[in-house]
């Protein structure tokens, strides 16, 4: 049986992101106490451990431990199963949107295999800055924090983010043009 490129391309480039995301995380899972935070970049980025028991930004973290388990135990496969149905449409030629859903893939591998041992996804990446004093006027916050996130994450928005742009910049077909 010959593999088609496009899916030794995804292969490819998920299994290296899958590693870098494992890695990773086994280095903070390993090195660093739950919560503690080591700036990289004083006031603006440190790496900080988090157990997110929840998706994106925390959603479903307050929903019983029940339908977390069941919801992501089984959401994983089931979009990587529809990124491969997806990839079948996909020409060999577009490297592009293979490279897009190759990340997305490969970000929903690695954090599913963190639900699979722990049941919690593991993120590190921790940005926040200090509120310029001309926004303080604006907001009580004196700190704005973006959720922690990991490398898989980056995967999987940066993924999306390019289908997106595919999407919204495919040429249009002229509808009913007469010449």
């Amino acid at each position: 049986m010959k593999l088609n490129r496009k899916y030794l391309l995804m292969l490819t480039i998920a299994g290296f992101i899958v590693a870098i995301d494992q890695a990773s995380k086994l280095y903070v899972h390993s090195y660093f106490g739950l919560g503690e935070s080591v700036p990289v970049i004083p006031n603006f980025f440190h790496f900080t451990y988090v157990r997110n028991m929840g998706a994106a930004f925390g959603m479903f973290s307050s929903h019983s431990e029940t339908f977390r388990e069941l919801f992501f135990l089984s959401m994983p496969p089931v979009a990587m199963a529809i990124i491969l149905l997806i990839l079948r449409g996909v020409e060999e030629a577009d490297r592009v949107q293979v490279f897009a859903l190759s990340c997305i893939f490969g970000g929903a591998i690695g954090n599913y295999i963190d639900r699979l041992k722990f049941r919690y996804v593991i993120d590190f990446l921790d940005f926040h800055m200090t509120t310029p004093g001309f926004l303080r006027q604006l907001s009580s916050k004196k700190i704005i924090s973006w959720p922690a996130f990991n490398v898989a994450d980056v995967a999987i928005v940066a993924g999306v983010l390019i289908l997106a742009y595919l999407i919204f910049n495919e040429p249009k077909e002229a509808e009913g043009v007469e010449s």
